[in-house]
């Protein structure tokens, strides 16, 4: 069928659907792609930014995708339009695919938080803002969240706009980090057709968690986009045949089944405790053995073509993170820091007076949240609530505090115990100048385990012209004071 009449069609077809007719754009896209030309060719052809040509290109195959009940992508366009899929002659297979039974899913997709969609009306992929399908089962209840405007906005700004791919939201324990995503969640979920969320507290491994998500994409009515091992064909929506993946789509997926779904829905996927899959007692980033393929899922998120973000929560930034991440690049991190004169609200609601005398708490503990809390409950049970006699004593009491740290030190090597505790030991900031010769480091070892402790959060760093320095809050030198008795770590 000639591209003009195929066009036409599609033209047709989209302006019953939603009242718009193609714009210049879209016919382009479809006139470059029956020529195989890719992206960056259509957008230097026609003036456009990569990343523009790519989010109406999104756009345009997902309606096609709705239209014809069967996935379109700029991979697969050509040889459909070569077997006349666009045409009028073509409705009634349409019809008839979408009113077929065949399920491939079985009741273990199913998720009580979901939202539900009666089986014989599968969802429609052309989501509205209350269509999106949900499953948070895994994301923790938060019923008080402190002021975060700017960090949200940031974040709805790299995601919505920048169409970041990647994106690591990082801090200390009890900074705030998962109560941050949740309310992100919150208000951009209406963008996305699929928002996940799964908690690697438990380190399953990848072939796991992507058997328990991909269950949950079948059941919101996505097509399985791959025959199984033995060739036998794979099913979509309403019993449409799926076409394998283009041998172009299968080398560049890596066989990670999840990367096909991330290319053909505009999904979010959160995973929390992301730290919980690398290894205790080495340097920050290195996976337990047998999870190599979660750096692998990373780095290809963060490479490959889509409009899909995959948020990673943790204390420890991944290593794929750190080699790719950059100002121009789809691939980000926000190291989330404590809060300021917001913290206020969390002394006032336990009850704590003496307001002037809030901003030398809050800054003791580094307007830490969670930190907060526990030293507030402790100034109320053991002070009375006298902020002033707690602040008299030169000790800082750490209380549950101490338990609570010892999750991120418990993770670290030998060699990161020893530096912390010679920077405990330290009355002011010091420069990387040269080794402490306690440390018996090489320069390299050193280096390294300083970058480490960075990617953990445990280190603060103070710019003064052009050097830097490096110091711990007053709360971790207290903590490794406590718990280690000597400067080398012995």
């Amino acid at each position: 069928m000639e591209l003009e009449e195929s066009v036409k069609w599609i033209d047709d077809e989209i302006f019953a659907k939603t009242g718009k007719r193609l714009d210049s754009l879209q016919i382009s896209i479809l006139e470059a792609t029956s020529q195989g030309k890719k992206y960056p060719e259509i957008a230097e052809e026609y003036k456009f930014s990569n990343d523009h040509v790519r989010k109406a290109a999104w756009k345009l195959w997902k309606l096609l995708s709705e239209v014809l009940g069967e996935t379109v992508s700029q991979s697969n366009f050509r040889g459909l339009l070569q077997r006349g899929v666009f045409s009028n002659s073509n409705i009634n297979n349409i019809v008839n695919s979408k009113n077929s039974k065949i399920n491939v899913c079985s009741d273990r997709c199913h998720s009580p938080l979901t939202e539900e969609r009666s089986p014989a009306s599968p969802p429609n992929l052309q989501q509205t803002p209350t269509q999106s399908h949900l499953d948070l089962s895994d994301a923790p209840k938060i019923f008080t969240f402190y002021d975060r405007t700017s960090e949200l906005t940031t974040l709805k700004q790299w995601i919505l706009h920048e169409n970041t791919r990647l994106l690591a939201i990082l801090g200390i324990v009890g900074i705030g980090k998962t109560a941050l995503a949740v309310h992100l969640v919150e208000q951009i979920k209406h963008e996305f057709d699929f928002i996940i969320w799964r908690s690697l507290a438990t380190s399953p491994p990848l072939s796991i968690l992507q058997t328990n998500i991909i269950q949950f994409f079948c059941r919101g009515g996505a097509p399985v986009p791959a025959p199984n091992a033995d060739g036998v064909p794979a099913f979509g929506r309403g019993g449409a045949p799926v076409p394998a993946p283009s041998p172009e789509e299968g080398a560049t997926t890596g066989g990670l089944p999840l990367l096909d779904y991330l290319q053909k829905y505009r999904c979010l996927l959160i995973l929390d405790d992301v730290q919980m899959v690398n290894s205790s007692a080495q340097l920050a980033g290195i996976y337990k053995p047998g999870y190599e393929d979660y750096g692998t899922l990373f780095r290809q998120v963060g490479e490959l073509s889509h409009n899909s973000c995959l948020i990673l929560i943790g204390s420890e930034k991944p290593r794929e993170i750190a080699a790719l991440e950059g100002k121009t690049q789809p691939i980000r991190s926000l190291q989330l820091n404590g809060l300021g004169v917001e913290a206020g609200e969390i002394l006032r609601e336990k009850g704590l007076a003496e307001h002037e005398k809030w901003s030398e708490l809050i800054e003791q503990y580094r307007g830490n949240p969670l930190w907060l809390k526990i030293v507030a409950t402790m100034i109320q049970d053991l002070f009375n609530g006298s902020l002033s006699e707690f602040l008299s004593d030169d000790t800082l009491f750490l209380g549950d505090l101490e338990s609570l740290l010892h999750q991120p030190f418990n993770r670290l090597s030998d060699s990161e115990k020893q530096v912390m505790s010679w920077l405990a030991s330290e009355t002011a900031p010091v420069s990387l100048s040269k080794v402490p010769e306690n440390l018996q480091l090489s320069r390299s070892q050193f280096l390294k385990v300083m970058q480490s402790l960075g990617r953990r959060s445990l280190i603060e760093k103070i710019p003064e012209g052009d050097r830097t320095f490096f110091t711990l809050c007053p709360i971790l030198k207290e903590y490794i004071k406590t718990n280690y008795s000597r400067p080398n770590g012995e």
